[in-house]
């Protein structure tokens, strides 16, 4: 009885970080309604309104494990730098590079920096699974990437801004990863996976709200820009947020971020849709890898059991 109710909370787990990656896929999107908003703005307004509405929903649970988190103080400090950085650079990168490109560098990226986190700092083994998802849902977004039409490659800010926003997307990608592994590591010692969260992002907008200071002129100026911009707080960041954490209590960091890229894929589907970006069928190919990637890290096959089972003896 007790491994099939692991097993469920597992898949509970992944179902919960797949829907949330849902909803993060809607963001970019829902950004680019508000243009005269600033991506510095929007990013800090998001995640720190989130933060905040975390952190009042969590009360109790913060309150109970305040020592726990405070136990590793430079796990604290170092994930909520992460957050505190992530929506600056992603929202940055998808004004300058476009919705799905900026998407696609931000969440690909996670992955593997998460992977590196969890091997240098917490001496955890990658597996043979993980990196065959990796590689079949690497390829899929290179693929999602190239797959962008030269009309709508015409339509991009200019090859400088092009070439920031990727490096933006990748700040973004270490940042996000840094946050994931954060968080682990407070439910590892006992956090609740809510007060964990909360910890983080409270933290977090302590230091984005009064940032708006200076960014935030255009936030409520029309009802387009303040509907967009609650909208961004409260489903994406505090929902989407309140489900990664449930998940990351049975799924380690580096299969949570593989299991994001969804997103970018969320993404390019509302940027085709919604925007009217345009894809050539390569970029269809990508979709479908980055599907199979999904299903390899949610599905048990049969040939990755019989993998480990060997591994295991020998």
């Amino acid at each position: 009885m007790k491994k099939v109710s692991s097993v469920d909370d597992g898949l509970k787990g992944i179902i919960a970080i797949v829907i949330a990656s849902f909803l993060w896929g809607t963001t970019g999107t829902a950004a680019q309604f508000a243009p005269e908003i600033s991506p510095l703005a929007i990013g800090a307004f998001a995640m720190g309104i989130g933060g905040i509405l975390l952190c009042v929903s969590a009360h109790r649970a913060l309150a109970r494990d305040a020592h726990i988190l405070f136990s590793r103080p430079w796990v604290l400090v170092f994930g909520s730098v992460c957050v505190a950085v992530y929506p600056l650079a992603f929202y940055s990168a998808m004004r300058l590079s476009g919705v799905a490109i900026g998407t696609v560098v931000s969440i690909a990226s996670a992955p593997l920096f998460a992977a590196v986190l969890e091997r240098v700092i917490s001496k955890k083994p990658v597996s043979f699974k993980w990196v065959v998802s990796f590689v079949i849902g690497a390829i899929g977004i290179a693929l999602l990437a190239a797959g962008r039409s030269t009309e709508t490659l015409g339509l991009l800010e200019a090859q400088r801004h092009q070439t920031l926003g990727v490096v933006l997307g990748l700040v973004a990608g270490l940042t996000y990863a840094g946050y994931s592994w954060a968080a682990k590591q407070l439910i590892e010692t006992g956090a609740n996976s809510t007060s964990s969260m909360a910890g983080l992002f409270g933290c977090a907008a302590l230091v984005l709200l009064p940032s708006l200071y200076f960014t935030g002129q255009n936030v409520f100026e029309s009802t387009i820009n303040t509907s967009v911009s609650l909208y961004m707080a409260v489903v994406p960041m505090f929902l989407g947020y309140l489900l990664f954490g449930y998940g990351l209590r049975t799924t380690q960091a580096s299969k949570a971020t593989l299991i994001t890229l969804i997103e970018p894929l969320v993404a390019t589907l509302f940027a085709i849709f919604l925007i009217g970006e345009a894809f050539k069928p390569v970029g269809w190919v990508g979709m479908g890898l980055v599907c199979l990637c999904l299903l390899i890290q949610t599905v048990k096959l049969p040939i990755f059991l019989q993998l480990s089972s060997r591994k295991a003896i020998t």
